[in-house]
């Protein structure tokens, strides 16, 4: 069984790191959120600082908010890289921009390390079943697959480092489009004398085939009006988007639906809601700001 550490002991941490323990991997977890911390202890895991991570070989995942992090985590003073006693191998299940993971892989590559970047496709209620789009430095997946597979279903090799983070922020320019699109179809309603609550009732009881798994998730959430323990928050999604319409705009495209998206959820930080759920974009659209 492996030596693995989990870097980001969150929602998406958490929900691979119960497999993994289920699989008898040897693992530990690094994160100062007293939230996390709790976790690690119920369930039985090790806490080690950050500058004790790469202290043994093995496999290193990262569960991080976005491309900061991930350079504080991997280069910065006292990260993975500067403290490392041991080749490791670094998987990436963060969502960022391409270039990050390139830089990272890079700079990895040079110390005798491997890279992966592995954005999970899929909701924590569903770890088991994720799918992972895989950029790496060669050879990197070979050792790696055994634990991936722990909470992955599907494998896909993509390219060199940084490719399975064009995947993933694909992937969020859709979301972002489909959370945009409920917020605002609920904001007409309400405005129309349609309660969104009974709005949800009726598209759930159709065979619509707008009736996506997604917003299936949102219109329940807001026909409960229940944002808190976020799945997804507003503050990640607009993160997501933003570095997706970075991506394209650099390969010489001009996203317009991700450009509207992007601008609602801006709106949707100013008022606070940066910590709720997704859907709470409704109400930034239905009060018109």
């Amino acid at each position: 069984m492996a030596n693995v550490t989990i870097v980001g002991f969150g929602v998406m941490g958490r929900a691979a790191g119960r497999l993994l323990l289920d699989a008898g991997h040897a693992l530990r977890i690094s994160d100062p959120a007293p939230a996390s911390l709790a976790a690690a202890a119920e369930m039985g895991v090790e806490a080690v600082s950050l500058g004790a991570v790469a202290d043994r070989p093995g496999l290193v995942l990262l569960f991080l908010p976005g491309p900061d992090q991930i350079r504080h985590v991997v280069s910065g003073a006292g990260g993975l890289l500067a403290t490392a006693k041991a080749p490791i191998t670094i998987v990436d299940h963060s969502t960022a921009n391409p270039e990050v993971a390139r830089d990272m892989a890079e700079l990895a590559a040079a110390q005798g390390h491997h890279w992966i970047d592995a954005p999970v496709l899929g909701r924590p209620q569903v770890a088991g079943k994720w799918t992972l789009p895989i950029g790496q430095t060669e050879g990197a997946l070979e050792a790696a697959r055994p634990v991936l597979e722990c909470y992955a279903a599907n494998l896909f090799e993509i390219g060199e480092a940084g490719s399975g983070h064009v995947v993933k922020l694909l992937n969020q320019m859709m979301f972002g489009a489909i959370n945009a699109m409920t917020a605002e179809m609920m904001a007409v309603a309400e405005r129309l004398g349609v309660a969104p609550a009974r709005l949800y009732e009726i598209m759930m009881a159709s065979n619509a085939a707008t009736v996506s798994n997604l917003y299936r998730e949102l219109g329940k959430r807001v026909s409960e009006d229940r944002y808190d323990e976020a799945t997804f928050s507003m503050r990640l999604l607009e993160k997501d988007v933003r570095l997706g319409l970075e991506m394209a705009r650099a390969a010489g495209l001009e996203p317009k639906v991700g450009a509207s998206v992007a601008a609602l959820n801006e709106a949707a930080l100013e008022p606070g809601l940066g910590d709720e759920d997704t859907a709470v974009l409704w109400k930034v659209v239905a009060s018109d700001r």
